[in-house]
């Protein structure tokens, strides 16, 4: 009798393990395709990563408007620097910024190279400035001066 119960014991323990084993087999798979999915994740996103960091430092690239070629200024964002806007809005927003202060349209222009005393030389720059100023980059003040936006 007392053999008989323990060989019972014994066979509803290793039945006991079977299904443990059972349970432990089916949880490593679940585990091993969960870790799969977190590769084949891991790997879509760094390749996402890598073409918005080649978008975000690529040079603005020309578009043509109306049968001209022009430069398009992005919108400014926290993943925007300011090496995206073109090269004559990169040093107006730059003098701006390191003039402190609110600047006028005709001190950019100087800066920029342009004809100043012509009035038709200015008013493209102050189309830029108010561009610029309606995608973030600066402020445009009531008396017309360009601030740098903080």
């Amino acid at each position: 009798m007392v053999e008989s119960e323990i060989t019972a014991r014994i066979a509803a323990r290793r039945a006991g393990l079977d299904e443990l084993e059972d349970q432990l087999v089916k949880q490593v798979e679940e585990l091993r395709v969960e870790r799969d999915e977190l590769a084949v994740a891991e790997r879509v996103w760094r390749r996402m990563a890598e073409q918005l960091a080649a978008e975000a430092a690529a040079e603005p690239a020309p578009v043509e408007v109306a049968g001209r070629a022009v430069l398009l200024s992005r919108t400014r964002g926290p993943a925007v620097a300011e090496d995206a806007l073109p090269p004559d809005c990169r040093r107006a927003s730059s003098l701006s910024c390191a003039s402190g202060g609110p600047v006028p349209t005709r001190q950019v222009g100087e800066v920029l190279g342009l004809q100043v005393a012509v009035r038709g030389k200015l008013e493209p720059l102050r189309g830029k400035l108010s561009k610029l100023a309606g995608r973030g980059w600066m402020r445009k003040l009531p008396d017309g001066r360009s601030a740098a936006r903080l």
